[in-house]
C-alpha cells in the first residue's frame, strides 16, 4: 500500500481542525474520500458529525470494530508547518488527524481485501469534549451494527516510531471536569467589612482542595485534583462579587472518583458557610476509565510481538482521559499507544508527530484484522 497518500490525507485534515460536534468540513472530507472507494461491500451512515462505515464480510460470524476520533482542540498552532491549521485558534494537537488517516488506510485496504467477517469503522466526534463516544454508542445505527469486539489507538509522542504500548486491564483513568462558581457581595476596596470577597473564598477553596488526595485517598491508589483556571473580579479596587474555578479530576478507580467528589462537595459547602456566599458545582464532561479486555489485549500483544517491524512495550496505566472507555464498558476490546516521536507532548501547540507512524499502524492493523477476521 502507498502510505504516502495517507500522509497527504493527514496533512489535509490537519489544516481543518474543528471542535466537538462542529466537525462539518472534516465529515465532508471523510465522506468525499469514502465515496471514491469501491462501493460494493461498503455501507455508510452518518450521525451528527460522525460516520459509521461497515465493510461487509463474505461469510460473517462476527463484526470487528475500530474507532477513530475526529475533533480538534481550542489551541493556536505554533508548529510553523507548511500545512498548519487554517482555522484560527483550533489545532489537531492530540493526533486525531493521524487517527483518521490510519482508519481510512484500513478501510481502503479492506474494501479490496475480502474478509469473512464484517468490519465496522466509527469516526467519532467530540472526544475532547463534550464526549461523543457514549451518545454514539446509544444510537440505533450502533445497535444494528454493534461489533463483537472493538479497538482503537492513540498517538504517544514519548515513544519512537515503530513502538506500540499497551497493557491488560486499566490503561487510562476515570476523568471528570470540575467547575465551581461562587457568588458573594462585592463592593469598594476601602470597605471590605461590607462585602463577601469571592477572590478570597476561591483562593481558600483551591488550597483546601489540595488536601483531598493527600488526606482522603488511599496512598496505594492514585488520584489527581488540578485547578487550572481561576477567574474573579473586575478591577483592582473593587472587591469581587463572583469567582469561578475550573479544573479536572482523575482517578484510577471508580470508588476514588466518588470519594473525591464527596470531599469536594463537603469543602465547597464549608466555604459557602464560612464565607457567606452561594456556590454551584458542575462536573462537566465525565469519562469512564479505559479498561482493556485481558484476553484480547494479551492476544494482540502476542500477535504484535511476532512482527519484526514493531517494538511492543507493556506500559503502566496513565492518568489520561479518553471517552473510548464508554465503548469498552459495553464491548470487549482494547486501546494502545502508537509511538510518534515528538519533542512536544499531547495538547501542545508545537506537537509535530512523525508521520511514518501512519504506515506502521496501517501495516500492523491490516495484518492483525486479517488474522482476527479469519479466526
Amino acid at each position: 500500500m502507498d502510505f504516502d497518500s495517507f500522509i497527504k490525507i493527514r496533512r489535509d485534515l490537519h489544516q481543518i481542525p474543528e471542535l466537538g460536534f462542529r466537525e462539518y468540513k472534516t465529515q465532508a472530507y471523510l465522506l468525499d474520500y469514502l465515496s471514491r472507494l469501491p462501493q460494493e461491500r461498503l455501507e455508510i451512515k452518518t450521525w451528527e458529525t460522525g460516520i459509521f462505515v461497515r465493510v461487509k464480510g463474505g461469510n460473517p460470524t462476527k463484526t470487528i470494530g475500530y474507532r477513530a476520533d475526529i475533533d480538534g482542540l481550542p489551541i493556536t498552532e505554533a508548529t510553523g508547518l507548511e500545512f498548519e491549521s487554517t482555522h484560527t485558534g483550533q489545532m489537531h494537537a492530540c493526533g486525531h488527524d493521524l487517527h483518521m488517516s490510519i482508519a481510512l488506510g484500513l478501510i481502503t485496504h479492506f474494501v479490496n481485501q475480502l474478509l469473512d467477517d464484517h468490519l465496522l469503522f466509527i469516526f467519532q466526534p467530540a472526544e475532547e469534549g463534550p464526549g461523543g463516544a457514549e451518545p454514539m454508542l446509544n444510537t440505533e445505527i450502533m445497535k444494528e451494527w454493534k461489533p463483537d469486539m472493538i479497538l482503537a489507538l492513540h498517538i504517544a509522542p514519548e515513544y519512537p516510531v515503530g513502538t506500540i504500548a499497551t497493557r491488560e486491564g486499566l490503561l487510562f483513568a476515570n476523568t471528570s471536569e470540575l467547575f465551581v462558581d461562587l457568588a458573594g457581595k462585592g463592593g469598594h476596596a476601602a470597605y471590605p467589612h461590607q462585602t463577601n470577597d469571592m477572590v478570597v473564598a476561591a483562593c481558600a477553596l483551591v488550597t483546601q482542595l489540595q488536601s483531598i488526595v493527600a488526606r482522603n485517598i488511599d496512598p496505594l491508589d492514585s488520584a489527581v485534583v488540578t485547578i487550572g483556571k481561576i477567574t474573579g473580579g473586575t478591577v483592582q479596587n473593587i472587591i469581587a462579587e463572583t469567582a469561578r474555578i475550573e479544573g479536572t479530576i482523575r482517578t484510577l478507580s471508580i470508588e476514588s472518583m466518588a470519594k473525591v467528589k464527596e470531599r469536594i462537595e463537603a469543602l465547597v459547602h464549608g466555604v459557602e458557610v464560612g464565607y457567606q456566599c452561594k456556590t454551584a458545582i458542575d462536573y462537566g464532561a465525565m469519562y469512564h476509565q479505559v479498561y482493556n479486555h485481558e484476553e484480547l489485549t494479551r492476544e494482540f500483544i502476542q500477535f504484535a510481538e511476532g512482527n519484526e517491524q514493531v517494538n511492543v512495550v507493556v506500559c503502566r496505566e496513565a492518568m489520561t482521559g479518553e471517552d473510548f472507555g464508554y465503548m469498552l464498558k459495553e464491548i470487549p476490546g482494547f486501546m494502545f499507544w502508537l509511538g510518534v516521536n515528538s519533542g512536544y507532548g499531547l495538547h501542545h501547540a508545537k506537537l509535530n508527530p512523525d508521520e511514518n507512524a501512519i504506515g506502521t499502524a496501517i501495516d500492523l492493523l491490516t495484518r492483525y484484522i486479517e488474522w482476527k477476521g479469519k479466526k
